[in-house]
């Protein structure tokens, strides 16, 4: 069966996108693990890094303008488990949100792509 739109657009454009950040980076800064990488970091910019990251990679009218995200994150000593649990705050944040379990995977999936990019680690 045929999808109908972008995954930006079924997730609601700009202001699903922002709503979804923000819900899943107040799990994310609440998580005792992941809480240490986000010191110093402006909560402000940091939900307007993620509005352009995610709304380019859902296949959104947006640009993304920040630092390549291995720049981004190199020498941050982020590895697979941290991303693990990142993604887990994610699946629940967009569960949670009645998203639908097709477009859950297609946000995990793109996200999973960057995965070496944030970590470091080897293809």
């Amino acid at each position: 069966m045929p999808i109908d739109g972008t995954l930006y657009e079924r997730l609601g454009g700009d202001a699903g996108i922002k709503k979804l950040i923000v819900k899943f980076y107040g799990r994310v800064l609440a998580d005792p693990y992941l809480m240490p990488f986000f010191a110093n970091v402006s909560v402000e910019k940091l939900i307007r890094m993620q509005r352009e990251f995610f709304g380019a990679a859902f296949d959104g009218p947006i640009t993304y303008s920040g630092l390549s995200l291995s720049h981004a994150h190199a020498n941050r000593g982020i590895n697979s488990e941290h991303f693990g649990m990142f993604a887990q705050h994610l699946l629940t944040t967009l569960e949670e949100n009645g998203v639908s379990e097709e477009d859950i995977r297609d946000v995990i999936h793109r996200i999973a792509a960057y995965k070496n990019d944030i970590t470091g680690e080897a293809y």
